[in-house]
């Protein structure tokens, strides 16, 4: 059977977009000879919808929606993932749904099984589980249909405390008696680094288990934070990856399941490229699914701003990207003109506003309230607030959205300005620890250098008072970033994570930062996911709390 397997990036409720990319699609395998095409999870809606599932004129749109791409389907059937309404007496509204469709109408559908509620999924919240299983007989084939979560029953784990298991029914062991000939698999599976290796462990170890041929096919394309990297594949019954789609990118590709041909895979990528990829994507589909075009932030000379606004000027165009560089009193010359080299090295608009006259001008007004004090960390905050009124003016003046440039470094230990450099409308590098944001400049320089090498080897600083550096009140970041990866992606306590060689009044110092500034990130902008364990949806911590 020849099946053709649809790599596509949707829009969150744009049934209309997202029928006609579908439709447009089904016309394509058909005149590659295609006997069926499959589209991702939720494809009809985009992945995920949230409480969009709560509206009943939503879910109306969704039904329409999947009876109108069903009449395209003649000559060729099709797979498309959709909600359906739980017509049962008991039980949550919805399923989460795939429909075979050929002949013009919707055939079979079949209902996910395995519902994740952990990390950033919540699906238990709006679906009902599966329980009822049975496969597609068609053209002399047997289709198991799968979805997603449906192939993790077992899956590997992150932290000690996990489990293997993390489900009672195995949707495989209930499909496999009935002796499909291939299984497909619609997928919504957002990009990891850490975890990149584990959905095709997953995929594969199934094939071998069960001595079927799998068919996954994954949505690509951003969601706000999450960030779909494609990488469909078909996986023989020996667990041997036959073909494989590209990655950050849609993709189309017809595949005879008797005879698949030569093994094509994809070229292998460093984890730095495989994260700027997923954030130039991110950006991009950001900025096109809620209407904007251009992007503004504060350029300072230092190494997340220059790695972020390279980022942006890749994923919109250097000519919609426009940055302020604020010095102050305390910004050094080389700041300055490491922050204008790049600007031009990217050809992005800059221009120059001195911070100074306003920061005065607060200090001025607030000297009677503050007779008596000593300057701290109060007049630092007010030259980077300062800096977040002009880039939010310039935000709203020419309706750019302002990019976050704080690092997930920075964000874990509170090392950041509430309504100061904190603002903006999508933090860029909120899920990139320190280490790793170095790792991407040297990537953006391998072809020659755009960002100037000063940036790149001064001991970071955020410049608010004399000689400041970050490692006045931080660890040296390669510390740091592992103790950091070890409480928040891995959850290890203290004592674990002091017993791996780590000082113990450092430890005691970080993870208390990052439990103390939980409030700040409950404010920050939303973040681009390129991790296991993101601070936002993923990761739901008290504010109030004394543990």
């Amino acid at each position: 059977m020849k099946v053709a397997l649809a790599q596509l990036n949707y829009i969150i409720g744009d049934f209309e977009g997202n029928a006609a990319k579908i439709v447009q699609n089904i016309e394509k395998a058909k005149q590659h000879g295609a006997d069926v095409v499959v589209f991702s999870e939720l494809s009809v809606t985009g992945y995920y919808p949230h409480d969009l599932l709560e509206k009943k004129e939503f879910i109306q749109k969704a039904e329409e929606t999947v009876l109108k791409i069903a009449e395209a389907c003649h000559g060729i059937a099709a797979i498309v993932g959709a909600p359906r309404i739980n017509k049962q007496e008991r039980g949550k509204k919805l399923y989460n749904s795939a429909f075979f469709l050929a002949d013009g109408k919707v055939q079979s559908v079949h209902n996910k099984t395995l519902l994740p509620t952990y990390d950033i999924f919540d699906e238990y919240r709006h679906f009902e589980p599966n329980k009822e299983f049975g496969l597609v007989d068609f053209k002399g084939e047997k289709i198991a249909v799968t979805i997603c979560e449906d192939l993790w029953d077992e899956q590997p784990t992150a932290s000690e405390f996990g489990k293997d298991k993390l489900y009672q029914t195995s949707p495989m062991e209930e499909l496999i008696p009935m002796k499909p000939d291939f299984m497909v698999n619609i997928s919504a599976s957002p990009f990891s680094y850490n975890q990149e290796t584990w959905r095709k462990d997953v995929l594969i170890s199934k094939a071998k288990k069960y001595h079927i041929p799998i068919l996954y096919v994954n949505q690509v394309g951003a969601q706000t934070e999450l960030i779909f990297d494609g990488g469909s594949v078909l996986i023989d019954a020996n667990g041997e990856i036959v073909k494989e789609l590209r990655y950050f990118g849609e993709d189309f590709l017809v595949i005879d399941t008797k005879n698949p041909g030569v093994k094509t895979g994809q070229k292998k990528a460093e984890t730095i490229e495989k994260i700027h990829d997923a954030l130039v994507l991110g950006i991009r589909d950001y900025f096109y699914k809620t209407g904007f075009k251009s992007a503004t932030l504060g350029l300072s000379g230092g190494i997340d701003s220059a790695v972020t606004a390279v980022l942006a000027a890749r994923a919109l165009g250097p000519e919609n990207v426009r940055v302020l560089l604020m010095p102050s009193k305390y910004s050094s010359d080389h700041s300055l003109e490491d922050a204008r080299q790049l600007a031009e090295n990217l050809k992005i608009r800059y221009d120059i506003v001195p911070i100074q006259s306003a920061v005065d001008a607060f200090e001025k007004e607030l000297a009677p309230l503050f007779k008596g004090t000593q300057p701290d960390i109060t007049e630092e905050n007010i030259q980077a607030r300062a800096r977040g009124v002009y880039v939010m003016a310039l935000s709203n003046k020419f309706g750019h959205i302002l990019l976050n440039t704080t690092n997930k470094s920075e964000s874990a230990v509170g090392y950041g300005t509430l309504y100061g450099d904190m603002n903006g409308g999508l933090a860029v590098l909120g899920d990139v620890y320190k280490m790793d944001v170095y790792g991407l400049a040297e990537f953006m320089n391998k072809e020659g250098e755009i960002i100037p090498e000063n940036t790149i080897v001064k001991p970071p600083s955020a410049e608010l008072r004399p000689g400041q550096k970050d490692t006045d009140s931080l660890p040296e970041y390669k510390d740091l970033d592992k103790i950091l990866f070890n409480f928040i992606e891995l959850n290890k306590s203290p004592k674990e994570i002091v017993s791996l060689g780590f000082d113990e009044e450092v430890v005691t110092k970080v993870i208390r930062m990052v439990n103390m500034n939980e409030y700040k990130r409950f404010q920050a902008a939303p973040i681009l996911r390129v991790s296991s364990k993101a601070f936002g949806f993923g990761r739901k911590i008290p504010l109030v709390a004394k543990y």
